[in-house]
């Protein structure tokens, strides 16, 4: 699978856990904002390749992953590992901040998963497009966080 292909349904697969997406044209627009060019046909092809599905959420009609991959991604510390193995990423520091710079559109993945994760360590993160910021508690617990980050980034 292509790197363009495999964070655009990164995406797709988060913004479906995130919100309610009800037509292919409102998953585009969602793509598209995130950075990531994809035509209709494209989309097709990815909501069909996900699996996705139609369910009743809150009374509207929207897509969902199907219960096997929702499973799967349920861990965010398991999504973590699986962003930061198959993503490149970069990690530096500024006072009690880490500053982690990856491929443009993933940066709210990690994040998100990051939180997911609900590290102790961990006061809160920040996710722009290619770029997120981690505030830790404590120094200490920022070198654990960077420590843990990269033994995750290396993991089979």
């Amino acid at each position: 699978m292509d790197v363009m292909k495999a964070l655009r349904q990164r995406a797709i697969r988060d913004l479906v856990g995130r919100r309610h997406i009800r037509t292919q044209q409102e998953l585009a627009a969602a793509i598209r904002e995130r950075g990531i060019r994809a035509t209709q046909a494209t989309i097709s092809r990815d909501v069909a390749e996900l699996g996705l599905v139609k369910v009743s959420l809150g009374g509207v009609r929207a897509y969902a992953l199907p219960a096997r991959l929702a499973e799967a991604e349920a861990s965010g510390e398991d999504r973590l590992r699986s962003l930061l193995r198959d993503l490149p990423v970069e990690v530096g520091q500024s006072g009690l901040t880490l500053v982690v710079r990856t491929l443009p559109g993933s940066a709210h993945a990690i994040a998100a998963a990051l939180d997911r994760a609900r590290w102790s360590e961990v006061a809160g993160s920040i996710a722009g497009d290619d770029t997120l910021f981690v505030a830790c508690r404590t120094r200490d617990g920022m070198s654990r966080v960077k420590a843990r980050l990269a033994a995750l980034a290396s993991s089979p």
